[in-house]
């Protein structure tokens, strides 16, 4: 258990990790032997399925490769179907330290928040390739003005959500951008978000799709994408204040 009554599922998108899968289990197991794991495979053309299978954890495996987005849309409605309280998302490369999880788990606890953000940036020191920070920083003014409060961190997957986010997400989750976008998605909705300081590492294995100045070419398209979804209306049936009272 996670918070007290309630149940968890880790849920960890995947994509030719087979590198990183042995080890990042054996971490969380160590870390939080309790709690469910489900990877989801996003159509990996190396042996990350054939690894996640020796885990002997859940997992759910895409036919052809969805993206970030649409592995977290089937996670989601995994959970949702499962009948879990929250969802603790850790990406597959390694980079989320399972045990900071726990400062995850403490800010959900407070009950005032849907989703909780590990922040890289939120008590500083984090360092990264310039072209890749400058494009973070670039997106945190922009977001943090569409959402109308501070936001450091746009685009980290180091998230915990509760089951109202979970069937906002389940239903409509972003694909291009998910990240910043499922930010813009839950301020528009009308749903709660903190982040949190939380310690990040450097991949252990293989090698970042967004390096030199695609970092930045990748912040310019999600500034467009952004400034698009503005000009979307809210969706009624999803709002926050709708699901209080089934959830």
């Amino acid at each position: 258990m996670v918070l007290r009554g309630s149940s968890a599922v880790i849920l960890i998108p995947v994509r030719n990790e087979e590198a990183n899968i042995a080890d990042l289990h054996q971490e969380i197991r160590a870390r939080h032997p309790n709690l469910e794991i489900c990877w989801i495979d996003d159509g990996s053309t190396d042996d990350s399925l054939r690894e996640i299978r020796r885990t002997g954890d859940r997992y759910l495996s895409l036919p052809c490769n969805l993206g970030v987005g649409g592995a977290m849309q089937t996670g989601f409605r995994y959970a949702l179907e499962q009948g879990f309280d929250y969802a603790l998302r850790l990406d597959g490369d390694g980079q989320h330290p399972p045990a900071e999880c726990a400062r995850l788990i403490e800010r959900m606890a407070a009950g005032d928040v849907d989703v909780v953000i590990g922040s890289r940036f939120l008590a500083g020191g984090y360092e990264g390739a310039w072209h890749r920070s400058l494009g973070i920083r670039i997106l945190s003014w922009f977001l943090s003005r569409i959402c109308r409060r501070k936001i450091t961190d746009p685009t980290s997957g180091f998230q915990m959500a509760n089951r109202a986010a979970m069937t906002l997400f389940a239903a409509q989750y972003p694909t291009d951008y998910p990240e910043p976008e499922a930010l813009a998605l839950l301020s528009r909705q009308g749903y709660r978000f903190a982040e949190v300081a939380t310690a990040f590492r450097a991949r252990r294995r293989g090698r970042s799709s967004l390096q030199g100045r695609a970092a930045l070419y990748f912040a310019f398209q999600v500034f467009l994408a952004l400034f698009v979804d503005r000009l979307r209306d809210v969706n009624p049936r999803l709002a926050r204040h709708r699901l209080e009272g089934r959830i």
